[in-house]
């Protein structure tokens, strides 16, 4: 067999098979249809001499190492989105993979890590992730509590005020929060309420009622407190629940983008904001990017989320993604290093956000 590179049909993952490293790797079960063009061959041997042999009804067996996977793969475990897991052992790689044009996801120890190809396929499998979830809670408690960021996290929620997800949601068990505000009338350009209306709570069917906005004619340390009341409250009346862990308010869905300085909410790096362990909601005066005047969650409240979606799309933010996933050393751990929730954690890149990694 010439010596020349196949490729996977899809764009996840480029596998070389001319490397002399072949001879003493682990297995890869792999079906020819991954393989552009399809292989239909029930036995090759490649130029090392190893052979991959179909049999039984069971796709092929094909030795190999992670080095041949460009870039070379080094998570201990990767989890791809047809649910297929490669786990390392005993310092070798035994990986079981399937590509997916959806995505390639590696389980590493901050969460599971999706990786898209184009912000299309990103925004797909949000919704679907976020629309999961909202039938799951809603079925067991009869409500849905989701918190929402600005920036250009809006844009990757399109794909639920569009069918079938638009339709096929019950959008009156929905209540919507923000995990961060600006300080600024709600139909600021500024303002994150009017960029989440404008993009998806005008599209769909939410109760007004159940939409939680800030009090715009406050102070930051005003509105801040009056966020924290009104959560309180809903704590009360049991449409929040609390984590018993930590005793914070406990939302069933938290979406998150990230800043290319690696910021989170209004929680900036180096900020003394970053520590605050005690308020539910707090205020910034100083932000470092304006407008400067914001309210934000706090840690302890992010973290005791039942589910976290960190959704971050862009080159610029590759950087701080490689900080937080990546082999990076840093002694001051950025902010959406510090994500950690008590449940699930999703990060959700397209290849550009994840072109360091």
């Amino acid at each position: 067999m010439a010596s020349s590179p196949f490729q996977f049909s899809t764009p996840v993952l480029t596998l070389l098979l001319s490397s002399p490293s072949l001879r003493k790797s682990p297995c890869l079960p792999f079906h020819p249809s991954l393989f552009s063009p399809p292989l239909t061959q029930k036995t090759l041997t490649f130029s090392t001499g190893t052979r991959a042999v179909s049999g039984s009804g069971k796709s092929p067996g094909l030795p190999f190492h992670p080095s041949l996977f460009s870039p070379p793969l080094t998570q201990k475990t990767l989890t791809f989105s047809t649910g297929t897991r490669a786990v390392s052992g005993s310092g070798k790689f035994c990986w079981r993979a399937k590509a997916s044009m959806s995505g390639t996801t590696m389980e590493k120890g901050k969460g599971k890590v999706e990786v898209f190809d184009s912000k299309e396929n990103l925004s797909v499998s949000l919704a679907k992730y976020t629309a999961d979830l909202a039938a799951k809670f809603s079925k067991e408690k009869g409500s849905f509590t989701v918190v929402l960021s600005g920036g250009s996290l809006i844009k990757s929620l399109r794909k639920l005020v569009e069918p079938p997800y638009v339709d096929a949601i019950d959008w009156s068990t929905w209540h919507v929060f923000w995990v961060d505000e600006r300080v600024v009338p709600k139909d600021h350009d500024d303002s994150n309420y009017k960029l989440a209306f404008d993009g998806f709570l005008s599209k769909v069917q939410i109760l007004p009622g159940n939409v939680y906005a800030i009090n715009d004619a406050l102070s930051a340390e005003g509105a801040a407190d009056d966020y924290e009341t009104c959560l309180k409250h809903l704590v009360k009346s049991n449409v929040l629940s609390v984590s018993t862990a930590t005793g914070f308010p406990k939302f069933d869905l938290m979406l998150l983008g990230m800043g290319p300085d690696g910021h989170v909410a209004s929680l900036f790096p180096g900020h003394p904001l970053v520590k605050e362990n005690e308020k539910w909601v707090t205020f910034i005066k100083d932000s470092p990017k304006p407008p400067p005047e914001r309210i934000t969650f706090t840690f302890p409240v992010i973290n005791s989320s039942a589910h976290i979606a960190l959704v971050i799309c862009g080159a610029g933010k590759a950087g701080a993604v490689h900080s937080a996933l990546g082999n990076s050393q840093n002694s001051d751990p950025l902010p959406v290093q510090m994500v950690s929730p008590e449940g699930e954690l999703v990060w959700f890149l397209d290849k550009d956000a994840a072109s360091k990694l």
